[in-house]
Parts: C-alpha cells; sequence; structure tokens
C-alpha cells in the first residue's frame, strides 16, 4: 500500500467559500495516486470544508445566508467572544459541518462528480491562512 502526505496552505479572503478542488488535484498528480482515498483535515476550528455544487456561484450565497439565519453573529447566547461577534457562532458552523473529508481517487484523479468540488469554508469574517492536511492512500 502507498502513503503520500503534505500540507497546503488556503489564502480566505474572509466569510465564504475558497475553492480548492486544482490544489488539491495537483497534489494527487503529484504523488502519482491512482487508486485508494485522499483524507483531507483542516486544522482549525473556525473554518471547514464541504463538497459543494461548484458551477452556480447563488449556491455559495444562499449557504452563507442560511448559516447566517441558523447562526447568527452577536447571538447573546454564546458568552464566548474573545476575537469579536463572529468567534463563537464560526466555531458552531464549523461543529455543524465537516473538518475532514474522505475523497475517493479513481484513475489518478479525484472522483468527484460534475458539478462537485472541494471548498474551506471560511467562518470569520477576516481573511485566515487554512492549512490542510493531505493523507493518500492507495496505489
Amino acid at each position: 500500500m502507498f502513503q503520500a502526505h503534505d500540507t497546503l496552505v488556503v489564502k480566505t479572503h474572509g466569510r465564504g467559500l475558497v475553492l480548492c478542488t486544482r490544489e488539491v488535484a495537483a497534489f494527487v498528480e503529484r504523488v502519482g495516486a491512482t487508486c485508494g482515498l485522499l483524507v483531507v483535515h483542516i486544522q482549525h476550528t473556525s473554518a471547514s470544508l464541504l463538497v459543494q455544487e461548484n458551477a452556480d456561484p447563488d449556491v455559495a450565497g444562499d449557504l452563507e445566508r442560511f448559516f447566517a439565519r441558523l447562526v447568527p453573529d452577536g447571538d447573546p447566547l454564546f458568552r464566548h467572544d474573545a476575537e469579536g461577534p463572529d468567534d463563537m457562532p464560526a466555531h458552531v458552523r464549523a461543529a455543524l459541518t465537516q473538518t475532514q473529508l474522505v475523497l475517493p481517487v479513481s484513475n489518478g484523479q479525484l472522483a468527484l462528480g460534475t458539478w462537485q468540488g472541494l471548498y474551506v469554508y471560511e467562518h470569520r469574517h477576516s481573511g485566515h491562512r487554512r492549512s490542510l492536511w493531505l493523507h493518500y492512500l492507495g496505489d
């Protein structure tokens, strides 16, 4: 069994989705992965990972409006606000989404659907450098 791992840094520009499919696919190609599984883990508690529609930008806006309604900034329910009113809501958003994904690799490529892309979902208002740990297992 072949294994390979690396860290990928994704720059975000504040709350919203950042497409990173190309960068992750480049790792798969660079290590010569053919058939197996790729684990992607984001090493942060206020951002997450999504596999989501990559063709219509309205999807990203609709997701953000949904989460803004579900987990509003400054909600008096939250005590943890050390870094501002978006602090605890960012943690809740990350808890409701995913901080790790397992993606299939087939024929040397990510086996995503036609309209699927891999995204970092930044939950803070300010931009950050988010680290993704990539670990491939397979042939």
